[in-house]
């Protein structure tokens, strides 16, 4: 497999989580880690042919690498999806054939696609053809009474066949019946051996897992398993400093120090009010910095500041100050 930008930096990559993972938490993360892959949040094909297409797929070039995940389960419509959003420069397209949502099965896309790897390789096979980077596909490894020691070796063999080489797994049936979208992310069991397994038997796919992984010591452990690259979802984001301004060194073997989650919160500063002078808001931004200094001192002071005072009429980027003087007050 040729190593791609995004190849490369899939060795740690941040999961795309809907509402979550915006171009503003994605900006936050790149001022953390300069390795890591990061993914949008999930954008259906229909919206990207027939939506603000400015608003669903822009992003900061500071952002690379960086992946689109689409939504969809008609090939032509997921062929003209990614035509489109490779203009906007990802790095990476990739189709959801995780999601559990209520939303995701009606339109028969993300998890539910499981039951229909030939329509999931089809879609795959119109996009690889409509794009310039490379597609990928995160998945489960079954969903409802499938066995996923019969389903998910099936799905990578029809799947691989049709020119995906990497995949993103995620450890965990999802349950389409009977659990929320919520409960499927902690309730059915990890099976971690059986996505190791799967390096195994594939040995020509690139192999990311994910589910469950909530710091880098884990992360290590998959990696040093047979992994080629590990996921990291809800602790990437609650805990962002605890995943991310170690990974380059620890994941990557990068030699450059990392930065200190003060220096990252004053190099949110610029972008802050660059947002602003566009017309945005600063809770659009400080939404996804309120983890930044969990379990260190002054945390709660952080993030009960910019809870309250971020989403003010005329709140500026002093909001942001003020609150990280109160973290540098508790750690003096």
């Amino acid at each position: 497999m040729p190593l791609t930008a995004a190849t490369t930096a899939a060795r740690l990559s941040v999961a795309p989580m809907m509402d979550w993972t915006d171009r503003h938490c994605r900006y936050l993360h790149r001022l953390m880690s300069r390795e890591a892959l990061l993914y949008t949040e999930m954008v259906t094909a229909p919206a990207v042919i027939h939506g603000d297409r400015d608003r669903l797929l822009g992003f900061d070039a500071a952002e690379h690498p960086v992946a689109l995940q689409l939504g969809g389960s008609d090939p032509a419509e997921l062929a003209e999806a990614t035509r489109i959003a490779a203009a906007y420069g990802y790095d990476e397209i990739n189709l959801n054939v995780g999601c559990p949502s209520d939303r995701v099965q009606s339109g028969c896309f993300g998890a539910v696609l499981m039951e229909r790897p030939g329509l999931v390789a089809d879609c795959v096979a119109a996009m690889i053809a409509a794009s310039p980077v490379e597609v990928t596909v995160k998945c489960r490894i079954g969903v409802d009474d499938q066995i996923p020691q019969e389903v998910l070796p099936a799905f990578l063999e029809t799947v691989s066949a049709a020119g995906v080489r990497r995949f993103a797994v995620h450890a965990r049936k999802a349950w389409l019946q009977g659990l929320s979208p919520k409960e499927n992310r902690d309730i059915p069991p990890l099976d971690y051996p059986l996505v190791h397994g799967m390096t195994r038997a594939f040995p020509d796919l690139h192999l990311s897992i994910n589910g469950g992984i909530t710091t880098l010591e884990e992360a290590q452990a998959h990696l040093a398993a047979g992994m080629d690259g590990v996921m990291i979802g809800r602790a990437a984001y609650h805990t962002p400093a605890d995943i991310l301004l170690f990974a380059d060194r620890d994941i990557f073997g990068a030699a450059t120090p990392p930065r200190t989650a003060e220096q990252v919160a004053q190099a949110m500063l610029p972008y802050i009010e660059a947002h602003l002078q566009a017309g945005g808001r600063l809770h659009q931004v400080t939404r996804h910095m309120l983890g930044l200094f969990a379990g260190r001192p002054g945390a709660r002071g952080w993030k009960r500041y910019l809870s309250e005072n971020a989403h003010r009429d005329g709140a500026g980027p002093e909001v942001v100050e003020r609150a990280l003087a109160e973290v540098t007050a508790r750690a003096a």
